[in-house]
């Protein structure tokens, strides 16, 4: 009887007919590896081995930045279809009034989150009956305003969307929700030669929601769509 210990035929004649079931194992190939090492002796460096352990090492990495990127994909299409069905939604109302009152319900349940403020900037005072009724999704604030408040006092270059995070929100922009939020999007609103400027501001107790370091390419589109459709009702 030969002293070396051999496996079962029946597991042997499967290993050999199926080798692949060994390279696709891991624990597998390191238990392998290992015993390799072992019977080599420790005076002798296993290049091919060091050299497969930093192969793996990257290969892991790849599969790392590989999911991330699906992630980072499905998130990108979950947003975009998240701001389309907001857009719709805001293109359905024929009535002005309508038109706000779903900006502050249905839309913003639909983009998830807490508060959408429209303010407008007039040199009118805000007693008018129409900001009376819809005091909770429109204000008009002095001429200035928006770039007061999106700059926060400071010099910094214009642009349309705005993203951070904030210890509690503006009481002139959420009114009693304010000590809850916790970030928010401005976007800036053109509304034509010879009117003054808008914001639509999107506020969220998440502090997550909203952060500077979030793209702002669908944000930008959204803020697009409701210049246009507010230049409708204001002509």
């Amino acid at each position: 009887m030969s002293s070396i210990q051999r496996i079962e035929e029946s597991l042997r004649e499967t290993i050999m007919s199926r080798p692949d079931m060994i390279l696709d194992d891991k624990d597998l190939m390191h238990a392998l590896i290992a015993a390799n090492e072992r019977a080599m002796g420790g005076n002798i460096i296993d290049l091919r081995g060091i050299a497969m352990e930093r192969l793996e090492a990257r290969l892991d990495r790849l599969e790392d930045t590989h999911r991330s990127v699906i992630a980072a994909a499905y998130e990108n299409l979950a947003g975009t279809n998240q701001i389309h069905r907001a857009v719709l939604r805001m293109l359905d109302p024929v009535e002005f009034e309508v038109f706000l009152r779903d900006l502050g319900g249905e839309v913003a349940q639909i983009l998830r989150v807490d508060v959408i403020k429209l303010v407008l900037e007039s040199q009118q005072n805000d007693n008018e009956p129409v900001v009376k009724r819809l005091g909770d999704v429109l204000s008009v604030a002095e001429p200035g305003f928006v770039e007061s408040y999106v700059s926060e006092g400071r010099e910094a270059p214009s642009r349309q969307v705005t993203l951070r995070q904030i210890q509690q929100g503006d009481g002139r922009i959420y009114g009693e929700k304010a000590e809850f939020i916790r970030s928010e999007a401005c976007l800036r609103l053109d509304f034509g030669p010879g009117r003054l400027p808008g914001l639509l501001v999107m506020g969220s107790e998440d502090p997550h929601q909203f952060t500077p370091l979030q793209g702002t390419d669908l944000l930008a589109f959204f803020a697009g769509v409701f210049e246009r459709t507010m230049r409708r009702w204001l002509s």
